[in-house]
């Protein structure tokens, strides 16, 4: 794995505790722990603690006085938790941000450069069919300098 980014796609399930058996390949980068948001498209982030800390030192750049800015830090804060794995490499994912995603059994981790995703495998796998078009047509207007 990419010692800077998190990547691929992984199906594990949740366990009857509602605890997630992370991806093997993300135990090392995660083993020191995990903060869990709500993600948008109503996934469920997972970022390191550095790269949470690295997050939200460009958000206190933004002025508190931007309403936008103070909903966003609302709702990725007010559901935010900080676990850290068992020896088995599984992490309990909380009733609030099960119900943002709507997880049940089927999961589906999605690799995301800097973050983990966490969706409904159901869900991902909606989301990924309709945005594969788009991705296809990719263009250089969308992300300036990428192509």
């Amino acid at each position: 794995m990419d010692a800077d980014n998190f990547f691929g796609t992984y199906t594990p399930r949740l366990d009857d505790k509602s605890r997630l058996f992370l991806p093997a390949k993300f135990r090392p980068r995660l083993e020191g722990g995990i903060v869990l948001t709500r993600g948008q498209e109503n996934c469920i982030y997972g970022w390191t603690t550095e790269a949470f800390g690295a997050f939200t030192d460009r958000i206190r750049e933004t002025p508190f006085t931007n309403r936008e800015a103070r909903n966003f830090v609302r709702m990725l804060y007010s559901g935010a938790s900080s676990e850290v794995p068992d020896k088995q490499g599984r992490i309990s994912i909380p009733p609030v941000l099960r119900t943002w995603a709507g997880l049940e059994r089927d999961v589906a981790v999605v690799g995301a450069m800097d973050r983990i995703e966490i969706w409904d495998a159901r869900r991902w796998d909606e989301y990924s069919a309709g945005q594969e078009e788009q991705f296809s047509d990719m263009s250089d207007e969308v992300m300036p300098g990428i192509f």
